[in-house]
């Protein structure tokens, strides 16, 4: 029996990596993972429910016009959007199974996403600096929460990315790892839906007087 299993695998792949497509059917992958952002979507509804019951209450304290810079903010989105853009030409390329250009435009990708995490990080270290706090008033929490929770998103999807990256590099675009791809490119694109309504929402919204 482990003979047939071994026979079935692709060429290059170890015994430790056994892909049996009878065991993970694309269509049933795929419908896990939308049931899992369906999931994520009520995450998210929660937290912008809770911004926009929260997101006036400022208990005397900095409004979001005295505290968001949008030029940088602007630069973040422009950066994910970018990588979502990325992405998009990784999945062509893993299309034509080319193993190389795949992975350069994952790489992209990846850097970009780690720009845009160090860019909110670096907003979050101004508005500490500025005793602007997640406890220092309820639409600084639930600001802090919305814009947090999704940062946390896109480097669990680098990590995600930086995984994928190997395994491809090492068992190259076999149809476990295209299913993978996929799945991350779903996840990469619906972070940056998320994005648009928090840039909208929260940011240019909240510079409104």
């Amino acid at each position: 029996m482990a003979d047939a299993k071994a026979a079935s695998l692709p060429s290059g792949v170890g015994q430790g990596f056994y892909v049996i497509d009878e065991h993970h059917p694309e269509n049933g992958t795929l419908l896990g993972f939308w049931l899992y952002l369906m999931s994520d979507c009520l995450v998210f509804a929660c937290l912008f429910a809770a911004y926009g019951v929260l997101g006036r209450n400022y208990a005397g304290g900095p409004t979001g016009a005295e505290l968001f810079d949008l030029r940088l903010v602007a630069l973040n989105t422009s950066l994910l959007l970018l990588s979502s853009i990325t992405y998009g030409f990784a999945v062509l390329e893993m299309q034509r199974k080319r193993v190389v250009p795949t992975q350069g435009w994952l790489v992209v990708t990846g850097l970009l996403g780690a720009g845009f995490v160090a860019i909110e990080l670096i907003e979050f270290a101004h508005l500490f600096h500025e005793g602007a706090g997640p406890q220092r008033s309820a639409f600084l929490s639930s600001f802090f929460a919305l814009v947090g929770t999704h940062g946390l998103h896109v480097s669990f999807g680098i990590v995600w990315l930086l995984v994928l990256m190997v395994q491809v590099g090492r068992y190259g675009l076999i149809a476990a790892n295209r299913r993978r791809l996929i799945c991350l490119s779903m996840f990469w694109h619906f972070l940056d839906v998320v994005w648009i309504g928090v840039f909208t929402f929260v940011y240019l919204m909240g510079v409104l007087p």
